[in-house]
Protein backbone atom coordinates (compact mmCIF):
# COMPACT_ATOMS: atom_id res chain seq x y z
CA UNK A 1 0.00 0.00 0.00
CA UNK A 2 1.04 3.58 -0.57
CA UNK A 3 -0.56 6.77 0.75
CA UNK A 4 -0.58 10.26 -0.72
CA UNK A 5 -1.26 12.85 1.97
CA UNK A 6 -1.97 16.55 1.75
CA UNK A 7 -3.77 19.07 3.88
CA UNK A 8 -5.23 22.52 3.59
CA UNK A 9 -6.50 25.07 6.07
CA UNK A 10 -9.81 26.60 5.01
CA UNK A 11 -11.26 29.72 6.63
CA UNK A 12 -14.60 28.11 7.45
CA UNK A 13 -16.06 25.92 10.17
CA UNK A 14 -15.86 22.11 9.96
CA UNK A 15 -19.65 22.14 9.46
CA UNK A 16 -19.37 24.42 6.43
CA UNK A 17 -16.69 22.21 4.88
CA UNK A 18 -18.66 19.05 5.68
CA UNK A 19 -21.72 20.53 3.95
CA UNK A 20 -19.70 20.96 0.74
CA UNK A 21 -18.86 17.24 0.91
CA UNK A 22 -22.25 15.88 1.99
CA UNK A 23 -24.48 17.90 -0.37
CA UNK A 24 -24.35 16.23 -3.80
CA UNK A 25 -24.95 19.39 -5.86
CA UNK A 26 -22.07 21.11 -4.11
CA UNK A 27 -19.77 18.09 -4.22
CA UNK A 28 -20.37 17.74 -7.96
CA UNK A 29 -19.14 21.32 -8.47
CA UNK A 30 -15.73 20.84 -6.88
CA UNK A 31 -14.88 17.12 -7.05
CA UNK A 32 -11.93 16.31 -9.28
CA UNK A 33 -9.04 18.21 -10.79
CA UNK A 34 -9.28 21.50 -12.66
CA UNK A 35 -11.45 21.38 -15.77
CA UNK A 36 -13.47 18.33 -14.69
CA UNK A 37 -17.23 18.21 -14.12
CA UNK A 38 -19.39 15.44 -12.67
CA UNK A 39 -22.69 13.71 -13.23
CA UNK A 40 -23.90 11.80 -10.19
CA UNK A 41 -26.05 8.73 -10.86
CA UNK A 42 -26.35 7.55 -7.24
CA UNK A 43 -25.33 9.33 -4.03
CA UNK A 44 -26.20 7.53 -0.79
CA UNK A 45 -24.34 9.59 1.80
CA UNK A 46 -24.32 7.13 4.70
CA UNK A 47 -21.98 4.41 5.92
CA UNK A 48 -22.30 1.55 3.43
CA UNK A 49 -23.95 3.84 0.87
CA UNK A 50 -22.96 3.80 -2.79
CA UNK A 51 -21.70 6.66 -4.92
CA UNK A 52 -21.85 6.17 -8.67
CA UNK A 53 -20.79 9.02 -10.93
CA UNK A 54 -19.10 10.02 -14.15
CA UNK A 55 -16.24 12.49 -14.21
CA UNK A 56 -16.14 14.44 -17.46
CA UNK A 57 -12.61 15.43 -18.43
CA UNK A 58 -11.81 18.73 -20.13
CA UNK A 59 -10.90 16.79 -23.30
CA UNK A 60 -14.37 15.18 -23.43
CA UNK A 61 -13.30 11.83 -21.96
CA UNK A 62 -15.76 10.31 -19.48
CA UNK A 63 -14.50 8.37 -16.46
CA UNK A 64 -16.99 6.07 -14.72
CA UNK A 65 -16.50 5.84 -10.95
CA UNK A 66 -18.01 3.51 -8.37
CA UNK A 67 -17.38 4.15 -4.69
CA UNK A 68 -18.73 3.28 -1.27
CA UNK A 69 -18.96 5.49 1.79
CA UNK A 70 -17.21 3.42 4.46
CA UNK A 71 -17.44 5.80 7.42
CA UNK A 72 -19.08 9.16 7.99
CA UNK A 73 -18.78 11.21 11.17
CA UNK A 74 -20.66 14.49 10.80
CA UNK A 75 -18.41 17.57 10.59
CA UNK A 76 -15.34 15.38 11.27
CA UNK A 77 -14.59 12.57 8.84
CA UNK A 78 -15.56 10.89 5.57
CA UNK A 79 -13.98 7.64 4.36
CA UNK A 80 -14.59 6.64 0.74
CA UNK A 81 -13.60 3.32 -0.85
CA UNK A 82 -13.01 3.63 -4.60
CA UNK A 83 -14.34 0.38 -6.07
CA UNK A 84 -13.32 1.12 -9.67
CA UNK A 85 -9.74 0.83 -10.82
CA UNK A 86 -7.42 2.00 -9.41
CA UNK A 87 -8.47 0.79 -5.96
CA UNK A 88 -7.89 3.17 -3.08
CA UNK A 89 -9.40 4.43 0.15
CA UNK A 90 -9.72 8.18 0.66
CA UNK A 91 -9.95 9.49 4.21
CA UNK A 92 -10.95 13.13 4.61
CA UNK A 93 -10.65 14.48 8.14
CA UNK A 94 -11.90 17.90 9.21
CA UNK A 95 -9.94 19.30 12.14
CA UNK A 96 -11.19 22.42 13.91
CA UNK A 97 -8.52 25.11 14.11
CA UNK A 98 -8.31 28.65 15.47
CA UNK A 99 -8.76 30.12 11.99
CA UNK A 100 -11.11 27.57 10.43
CA UNK A 101 -10.70 23.94 9.45
CA UNK A 102 -7.70 21.85 8.51
CA UNK A 103 -8.73 19.39 5.80
CA UNK A 104 -6.50 16.32 6.02
CA UNK A 105 -6.66 14.32 2.76
CA UNK A 106 -5.19 10.79 2.76
CA UNK A 107 -5.47 8.63 -0.36
CA UNK A 108 -4.22 5.09 0.27
CA UNK A 109 -3.76 2.90 -2.80
CA UNK A 110 -4.00 -0.89 -2.49
CA UNK A 111 -1.05 -1.37 -4.84
CA UNK A 112 2.21 0.49 -4.39
CA UNK A 113 3.05 -0.27 -8.04
CA UNK A 114 -0.16 1.36 -9.27
CA UNK A 115 0.32 4.28 -6.88
CA UNK A 116 3.77 4.94 -8.32
CA UNK A 117 2.37 4.92 -11.86
CA UNK A 118 -0.48 7.35 -11.09
CA UNK A 119 1.52 9.60 -8.72
CA UNK A 120 2.34 12.24 -11.38
CA UNK A 121 -1.41 12.76 -11.91
CA UNK A 122 -2.74 12.09 -8.40
CA UNK A 123 -0.46 14.42 -6.45
CA UNK A 124 -1.33 17.63 -8.35
CA UNK A 125 -4.96 16.51 -8.76
CA UNK A 126 -5.39 16.22 -4.99
CA UNK A 127 -4.09 19.78 -4.59
CA UNK A 128 -6.53 20.95 -7.27
CA UNK A 129 -9.35 19.14 -5.46
CA UNK A 130 -8.56 21.09 -2.31
CA UNK A 131 -8.30 24.34 -4.30
CA UNK A 132 -11.76 23.69 -5.71
CA UNK A 133 -13.16 22.72 -2.30
CA UNK A 134 -11.80 25.96 -0.84
CA UNK A 135 -13.47 27.98 -3.61
CA UNK A 136 -16.75 26.14 -3.05
CA UNK A 137 -16.70 26.82 0.68
CA UNK A 138 -15.22 30.32 0.73
CA UNK A 139 -16.40 31.62 -2.64
CA UNK A 140 -12.95 32.75 -3.73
Amino acid sequence: MKTFQTSREISASPGQVFDAISEPDRLARWWGPDGFSNTFKLFEFEAGGRWSFIMHGPDGTDYANESEFVEIIGNEKVVIRHLSQPHFTLTIQLIDSKTGTVVDWNQEFDSEEVANIVAPVVIPSNEQNLDRLTKEVCGS
